[in-house]
């Protein structure tokens, strides 16, 4: 089982760097869109969607690593006042509650990213299909339930916190 943790820690810090590089793809291109649009009178055409879909990019493929190093925002104080075990029942219900829920959202993704294949949906300037985006979000969600299960396994070997 501690493959399986450290597949998914890797797998997680893979699809960060993925996300690092859009929100810096991101950060250049308005850069310089603002830039050429400033002084040359030349801006980039497409920069608005390209910008929405590096977003898109960088926000479903941090998911895994922010939850791994749990560097979302914990609202717990109420949870705190539990002892470890009724603590540790909280968490594998949230757990598994939110694996549910992504397992969901990922199958839904995919649903959407085929129907968007078929009907061949681009953006309206630069003509860059959707389909990818909502497979990659698909993907992002399922590895987000990968995270969620070696979540609830640290829980039960008491490696958790």
């Amino acid at each position: 089982m501690g493959a399986i943790l450290w597949i998914t820690e890797k797998l997680s810090k893979w699809m960060s760097a993925i996300a690092g590089t859009a929100l810096t793809a991101i950060m250049l291109l308005t850069v310089l869109d603002v830039f050429l649009r400033y002084f040359f009178d030349r801006p980039i055409i497409g920069t608005f969607e390209m910008v929405g879909f590096g977003g898109a990019i960088a926000i479903g493929f941090a998911l895994p690593i922010t939850s791994w190093m749990r560097g979302h925002i914990f609202v717990d104080f109420f949870v705190q006042k539990f002892p470890k075990a009724g603590q540790n029942v909280v968490n594998i219900i949230t757990r598994l509650g939110s694996i549910v829920l992504f397992y969901l959202i990922g199958h839904n993704m995919l649903k959407y990213g085929h129907d968007l294949f078929v009907s061949g949906e681009v953006s309206l300037t630069r003509q860059i299909p959707f389909y990818p985006i909502a497979y990659g979000m698909a993907i992002c969600c399922f590895i987000q339930c990968l995270v969620l299960f070696c979540d609830i396994y640290k829980i039960f070997g008491g490696q958790y916190e």
